[in-house]
């Protein structure tokens, strides 16, 4: 798969474990099996219906939650009656079982549970609660990703994907503006997440996080070279630079009344591209045109001002 392909998430349960047990205060309520199991879909079900016996559009694909109602329902079952419900429940395939408000769930359940190799999970927290917080970890580990050709920068708020052909300098521009007190967020490939399809965060693949390649010098740590500043994880995506030689360019925007924009997982950001010539200082060129983003994002277009300071002194000179 090339590094511009989009990538279809995928979480098993020891994944979502793993990565939110400490944030959802998931403990095991059972013995560690089933973490093989996948969710499919990005949320929570409560399986009332399920263990009232109705199985017509269960949500088999989902993390199962029980709180207090379903509990108390199950509880209220003669044995049979329980571990028969209990058996339909865990015969699913479902990805695990959790137990919210730190209620243990019943042995019953739990031996059904094993049988049917299903993770059984235990929560302190409300219900309600545990939903919002375990949907909300689910849409970010769902998110669509896609990795892109370029380095991010963090410029005093403002996320900047430096984009560019092989050896057009984008290496040396990204070193430039980390000098300059900038923060480093990935170099040469960016993986991007989407958020809710309306914002993009991007980050740097693990292997090589807080690292850059700087030809004649070699691959450099940041963060042990200009201090634990100088780096991010992560960053929100506000603006894509392009650079681009000279000679390439057939017309050069001088005003830049025409906002353009680049897509990346459906999503549009704003665009510029600055061409690339000898002596030009591109890491403040990029400073600049990353401010230059923060003031619209504030609502303030400097060229859309200059552009109608001009027509109001045309105007002025008509009459």
């Amino acid at each position: 798969m090339s590094a511009s392909e989009a990538q279809r998430p995928t979480l098993t349960v020891g994944e979502f474990y793993t990565r939110h047990a400490e944030a959802l205060q998931l403990k095991l309520a059972g013995p560690e099996l089933g973490f093989e199991r996948r969710i499919r879909e990005p949320t929570i079900n409560r399986p009332g219906l399920a263990l009232s016996g109705f199985y017509s559009y269960f949500a088999e694909k989902r993390i199962q939650v029980l709180g207090s109602a379903e509990l108390s329902y199950l509880k209220s079952l003669p044995a049979e009656q329980m571990r028969e419900r209990s058996r339909l429940l865990c015969g699913q395939p479902i990805p695990c079982l959790v137990v919210s408000r730190g209620v243990k769930a019943p042995p019953v359940l739990l031996e059904e549970a094993q049988k049917a190799g299903v993770a059984v999970f235990r929560t302190p927290m409300v219900t309600m609660k545990f939903i919002n917080k375990a949907t909300l970890a689910l849409e970010f580990d769902f998110a669509p990703t896609k990795s892109e050709y370029g380095s991010m920068v963090d410029i005093l708020g403002v996320g900047t994907l430096i984009r560019g052909s092989s050896g057009i300098g984008k290496s040396e521009c990204v070193l430039g503006l980390v000098e300059r007190g900038h923060s480093l967020v990935s170099d040469d490939i960016t993986r991007f997440r989407a958020i809710e399809g309306r914002e993009l965060v991007g980050c740097s693949p693990e292997l090589t996080r807080h690292h850059m390649e700087v030809r004649g010098i070699g691959v450099i740590n940041v963060m042990s070279i200009f201090g634990v500043g100088s780096v991010r994880t992560e960053k929100r995506l506000d603006l894509v630079v392009t650079l681009k030689d000279w000679q390439e360019l057939e017309e050069v925007d001088r005003i830049g009344l025409d906002q353009e924009y680049f897509e990346i997982l459906e999503i549009l950001v704003p665009h510029i591209t600055i061409p690339v010539r000898m002596g030009r200082d591109l890491a403040r060129l990029i400073e600049v045109a990353a401010l230059d983003q923060k003031l619209k994002g504030m609502g303030q277009n400097s060229a859309v001002e200059f552009n109608q300071r001009l027509l109001n002194l045309m105007q002025k000179n008509q009459q």
